[in-house]
């Protein structure tokens, strides 16, 4: 666990999907948030599990943290999020109610996209109400002392958002979750050729994530480590302006967009982008059961 006053942070990778998870604490009020959580989907069977979650649901019952928030950075088009059947495992603490599901304002916009392509408009809540809360850029969420500032960094999707934590004690922004904008140095950056991406957008967030003190720790919502490296989740801001591969000082916005679009071109579809993201869009939630107690998933035919 990476720990330092007033705030500790626990890292959970998921080989499968090459997802990085995060639990946020306050190390005073041990109130806690869940970041990106992972809900295990086998894509030849149909299958779920929950292997990946309920380590989170074990840590924060062995650490005694008590969960406020589960925030996901973006909806999520390389895994189901688990959010719901978190919020639902983890008992209610002083805060008394499930903890609320939370994503970027802009969601509304990915919805409206891809309730198109799935057909499914009519099972969508209106203005984004699957999900608990909605926030734009610098909402603030309190940890107990902690606060948890949302940024807007669309580029990868519209809605995606960052989020920088700032200790009580003033000492100012400590370490950022950044989603899917940048991946450690070596790797690079997110795609951009999903609905509603744009390279010009994902620069600009990233200049704007690199604006912050260089010791400042960047949290990655994904790792696909190159041979002979062990995955790998945090950089600083200084690291990944001297080394990221694709953006480091230097690289101007003209250079990144042009490499962005050539390298998107040459990328197959996640494996697990048609399931997951109509579950995703819809803050974690499958499809209401049959009489049987069934849910089914829909598979758009070349609609992508």
């Amino acid at each position: 666990m990476v720990s330092s006053a007033p705030f500790g942070i626990q890292a959970f990778f998921d080989e499968v999907t090459g997802t990085v998870s995060y639990v946020l604490h306050d190390a005073a009020s041990r109130a806690a948030a869940v970041i990106d959580p992972v809900w295990d989907f086998d894509a030849k069977s149909g299958r779920t599990s929950t292997v990946s979650a309920q380590r989170i649901v074990d840590y924060l019952q062995a650490q005694q943290l008590d969960l406020r928030w589960v925030l996901e950075t973006h909806a999520h088009a390389d895994h189901l999020s688990a959010a719901q059947w978190l919020r639902a495992r983890v008992p209610a603490g002083t805060a008394r109610i499930a903890a609320p599901v939370v994503i970027g304002q802009h969601i509304i916009a990915v919805q409206k996209v891809f309730g198109g392509i799935y057909a499914m408009d009519d099972s969508i809540a209106p203005q984004g109400a699957d999900f608990d809360r909605l926030l734009g850029d610098g909402d603030v969420l309190q940890l107990g002392a902690t606060r948890i500032r949302a940024l807007s960094v669309p580029g990868h999707t519209p809605a995606d958002l960052a989020y920088a934590v700032e200790g009580g004690d003033g000492s100012g922004v400590g370490a950022i979750f950044v989603g899917d904008t940048l991946f450690m140095p070596d790797v690079g950056t997110a795609r951009c050729d999903f609905p509603g991406g744009d390279a010009h957008q994902l620069y600009r967030s990233i200049r704007k994530l690199l604006a912050h003190a260089p010791h400042t720790a960047l949290y990655v919502c994904h790792d696909y480590p190159p041979a002979g490296r062990a995955p790998a989740w945090c950089s600083t801001v200084a690291e990944q302006c001297a080394h990221n591969i694709h953006v480091h000082d230097g690289i101007d916005e003209a250079a990144f967009v042009a490499m962005r679009r050539a390298r998107d071109a040459t990328l197959a579809v996640p494996q697990l982008m048609l399931p997951s993201v109509q579950v995703n869009i819809r803050a974690g939630k499958l499809p209401e059961a049959d009489a049987q107690g069934r849910c089914f998933l829909k598979l758009p035919v070349n609609a992508l």
